[in-house]
């Protein structure tokens, strides 16, 4: 990648990526401490300054392209991982004959086939960001005889896609949305997501199509060290983003970082020897060090946020009244995304009251404005079908342990 291209590209993110919810260097708005955990104004996009971050310098190295499976061999092969909560899913939208879904993150199909599964004249749009998902879309929807339609694109570019195929507002009889990366995404080196395999540091979910979008190397070598922080602080939830951030300057100072393991040790090496492995999961089993600064590195690069917000915001657009939308999140910030757009609570609020309180403060206003000839808060636009988050079962996490972090929320179109 030209390095030219480079800084334009990060210069304009400080732009695409500002919006309600950035955050701003110089008001330093974000949430810090304790409170952060159940801040509800979560910022979805940064403006961090990225443009005066940059710099002169050049990497000496640059990210060495490594081919990615495109065989058909290659994608069965991939098709073969699990998806999360299938039967959950499919009890939720409860498929009928004739009835059009949307699989907002088709994968490897998992999902969109098990919709299919339930009658033979059940149809599919399948959209994907991901080149190679959008490939075995293709190759599933031969099997399917036309019954899958694959989309290619966004979030943020699904109206124009759907629009394009002819699809009118209020359509789809059910929505599933299962956010974040997909099993096939880590399971592949060449795309730089994981830290327990070498790759280039890519993270990119839209693969090479995009090529002047910075990558995770870019944002690496590029950002100085309080930009570093504030997005492992904010996207990684990391409690040693300072430190952290510090060892990756100090790094590139020498040489720059271009592959997931380089990263990993140079974070790892922040810590005493004893402390690399010395986080749990939820299955109690040792993480490492590095891994929130791996996830908020690629909630960075691919938006990932404000992608959801737009994505949640198209659901509702092309969801029937009646129609159920289900949403699997794998970490908090998703799910406080989903939560909050689900009961209509303000992004644009200061984290002063907890979500039960906008809730109930949302539906006071709406009892007010009842017989006012005022218009109606939309609090009540969703209704939840559970009460609380639904979670894995324990033979499901054992089967499937890269599920164990789910959280499913659904709710009826009112």
């Amino acid at each position: 990648m030209h390095w030219g291209l480079v800084k334009h590209c990060l210069k304009a993110s400080s732009v695409v990526r500002s919006g309600p919810f950035a955050v701003k260097r110089e008001q330093r708005c974000w949430p810090v401490g304790p409170f952060h955990r159940r801040c509800y104004q979560l910022p979805l996009a940064m403006n961090i300054g990225l443009s005066a971050s940059l710099g002169a310098r050049h990497p000496s190295t640059p990210l060495t392209p490594v081919a990615c499976p495109t065989s058909t061999a290659s994608h069965h092969e991939l098709c073969l991982h699990k998806p999360v909560m299938v039967k959950e899913i499919v009890q939720h939208l409860s498929p009928k004959p004739g009835q059009v879904f949307l699989d907002m993150t088709f994968g490897a199909g998992g999902h969109t086939k098990a919709i299919l599964s339930q009658a033979p004249d059940i149809s599919v749009f399948a959209l994907d960001r991901d080149p190679v998902a959008y490939g075995i879309a293709q190759q599933v929807s031969e099997t399917y005889h036309g019954r899958i339609q694959p989309l290619l694109g966004r979030f943020s570019q699904l109206a124009d896609l759907l629009a394009a195929s002819g699809v009118e507002a209020d359509t789809f009889d059910g929505i599933v949305i299962d956010a974040g990366c997909s099993s096939m995404q880590f399971d592949m080196p060449c795309r730089g997501f994981a830290l327990s395999q070498d790759g280039p540091l890519d993270m990119r979910m839209d693969g090479n199509r995009y090529p002047d979008m910075p990558t995770a190397a870019d944002v690496v070598n590029a950002l100085d060290q309080h930009s570093l922080a504030s997005i492992l602080r904010i996207y990684g939830e990391e409690r040693h983003a300072k430190k952290i951030a510090a060892a990756v300057v100090q790094a590139r100072s020498i040489y720059p970082i271009t592959r997931t393991q380089q990263l990993a040790s140079i974070v790892a090496g922040a810590f005493p020897g004893a402390a690399a492995y010395a986080r749990k999961d939820l299955l109690q089993r040792s993480a490492h060090v590095a891994t929130k600064t791996f996830q908020a590195l690629r909630i960075f690069v691919n938006d990932e946020l404000n992608e959801l917000l737009k994505g949640l915001k198209a659901a509702d657009t092309f969801l029937k009244a009646r129609g159920c939308l289900v949403a699997l999140t794998f970490h908090s910030l998703e799910d406080r995304v989903v939560k909050r757009f689900l009961h209509n609570i303000d992004f644009s609020e200061s984290p002063n009251l907890s979500a039960r309180q906008k809730i109930r403060q949302g539906l006071r206003k709406e009892t007010e404005n009842v017989g006012t000839g005022l218009p109606q808060m939309k609090a009540l636009g969703w209704s939840s079908i559970q009460k609380k988050v639904l979670t894995p079962d324990s033979q499901e996490i054992q089967e499937n342990p890269r599920g164990r972090s789910a959280k499913l929320r659904s709710a009826i179109k009112l």
